[in-house]
């Protein structure tokens, strides 16, 4: 919510890593890798395509832009409610806006800005609550060169909570498979609706229309990450390709970037 305040406050700027983690990280020490994940949390939320964002925008090595269009809400139905005095020296709706303290101006602000979050994404969910794609396609008419990313597994301890980047590894992969010529992949959105459901490989490929199904898992051992992926073949659910990458943890996004290359240049090979 402090990011998305943020970003809204200066819509239209280009707002650094360096400034989001100075105001909405304030007093903690984390890695810019805090600032990646809390947008890809709202990308996900807002229903928001980093390919072709209509709410945040990647300023690549400079940050990120608030695209939407940002402005008080007003309720207008409820407007002739609210009892008026007819003086010449009641300020109006600005003017009062204007003069009211900056504690409260900004308590106003985030109260909109809450609304519009907690309205889009009950709007989100409620789009959701059915299949994400509604395609007759089959495993056996589906593209031949198509594959779906399944959100990756966190198989880590509680205490080594590595969910966040999961969801990223799995962003990153969606964003270079997607850029191989010819290869269809599905969404974010569409494949994070099966984060977490029971649903075989068979029906998820039906509801995608695609060929193959790529998923995987993130294991840590002390300072090391291991990821593991692995790609099927809808039609009889074999395992075509898998294969494991193990990292250091100094640097997740490079970390993420690495392992996403690596298996799209396999996945290239493999898919024919």
């Amino acid at each position: 919510m402090r990011l998305l305040l943020c970003l809204a406050q200066r819509a239209g700027e280009v707002v650094s890593t360096d400034d989001l983690l100075r105001e909405a990280w304030s007093g903690v020490i984390v890695t810019p890798d805090s600032v990646y994940q809390a947008v890809a949390s709202l990308r996900r939320v807002l229903g928001d395509d980093p390919k072709r964002p209509t709410y945040i925008a990647t300023v690549p090595r400079l940050g990120y832009r608030m695209i939407a269009n940002v402005s008080p809400w007003v309720d207008e139905l409820a407007a002739p409610t609210v009892p008026t005095v007819p003086t010449a020296a009641a300020p109006s709706p600005p003017a009062a806006l204007a003069s009211a303290s900056p504690r409260a101006a900004r308590f106003a602000f985030l109260a909109v800005v809450g609304t519009i979050c907690l309205a889009l994404a009950l709007a989100l969910a409620f789009a959701l609550r059915g299949k994400p794609i509604n395609t007759s396609a089959t495993a056996a008419n589906a593209p031949p060169k198509s594959v779906a990313v399944l959100p990756f597994l966190d198989l880590t301890t509680q205490q080594m909570n590595e969910e966040y980047f999961a969801d990223g590894m799995t962003e990153e992969l969606i964003d270079k498979l997607s850029q191989i010529p010819g290869l269809r992949v599905p969404g974010p959105t569409s494949s994070f609706y099966f984060k977490g459901k029971k649903i075989k490989v068979a029906d998820i490929a039906k509801s995608l229309g695609v060929m193959y199904v790529l998923d995987g898992s993130i294991r840590k051992s002390g300072d090391m990450l291991r990821v593991a992926a692995r790609l099927i073949r809808a039609d009889d659910g074999y395992v075509i390709w898998t294969d494991t990458y193990d990292r250091p943890m100094d640097n997740k996004l490079k970390v993420q970037d690495e392992i996403a290359g690596e298996v799209a240049k396999a996945l290239k090979a493999s898919i024919q």
